[in-house]
């Protein structure tokens, strides 16, 4: 730790932690082993950082959340294990209303300028490239890919494996394991590269082919009733149990 940085006596510092200069550390943050937080970093408000995360210059993390309704109760940030977090990322506090806590889970990368709204909750194994944006309570579940310059409405959920491809503006949820783009963001197909990187064999991935197809490109019956069909044969697909704005 450098003598230039201004690190709160109540604030917890784990084992092996190397804090940059002209860093701003408050009395609510707890920060585990070996991280790294480079020069001019601000971390603030009630914050919980776990073991191995990186945090690069001129972020900030646990400023108030950018809502009009905020009126100063406590809320958290959780921020999980071996993430990186780049250059001009900001992690805002959760509200009341949204259940208090903005959450990243683990092995997440947050590349240069990312904003995390308050009371999103993200799940492992997330890459937001540059400038990507999250509006309030936004859910992201795992193994997703968030295109650059992306933005995503509030209380949208996207769903395990799916991509955003860059400048995409995306305002409704998003099904598991596709592809969504443009401004305003459309399905365009499977994330097949998604799914071989998370080792979906041959034979599941031609399944998933024949039910998206189905489902979401077919003009027999309403989609409700295309789900239906699919459940009454009893595949077990992620599509039939994800609760989707567009059922």
């Amino acid at each position: 730790m450098t003598s230039n940085s201004v690190i709160h006596k109540d604030s917890q510092i784990g084992k092996n932690v190397k804090i940059g200069s002209f860093c701003t550390i408050g009395a609510n943050v707890s920060i585990d082993d070996n991280c790294i937080i480079h020069n001019n970093v601000v971390i603030d408000g009630n914050v919980k950082i776990k073991n191995n995360v990186e945090i690069f210059p001129f972020v900030s993390i646990g400023s108030i959340p950018q809502d009009l309704k905020y009126s100063g109760e406590k809320t958290k940030i959780f921020i999980d294990e071996n993430c990186k977090i780049r250059e001009f990322v900001t992690i805002n506090l959760g509200t009341k209303g949204g259940g208090g806590l903005t959450k990243i889970g683990k092995n997440c990368l947050l590349m240069v300028g990312t904003h995390i709204a308050h009371d999103c909750i993200v799940g492992n194994d997330i890459i937001f490239a540059n400038h990507s944006t999250l509006a309030g309570h936004v859910i992201i579940e795992n193994n997703v890919v968030v295109g650059a310059l992306s933005a995503i409405h509030q209380f949208s959920r996207i769903g395990e494996g799916a991509m955003i491809g860059g400048m995409s503006g995306v305002t409704a949820d998003v099904i598991p394991f596709s592809t969504v783009m443009g401004n305003r963001a459309k399905l365009s197909g499977l994330n097949l590269v998604g799914l071989k990187r998370n080792n979906f064999d041959k034979n599941e991935i031609t399944e998933l082919r024949k039910v998206f197809k189905y489902i979401f490109f077919s003009e027999n019956k309403t989609l409700n009733d295309r789900i239906l069909e699919i459940k009454k044969k009893k595949l077990n697909l992620i599509y039939c149990r994800f609760n989707s704005k567009l059922s």
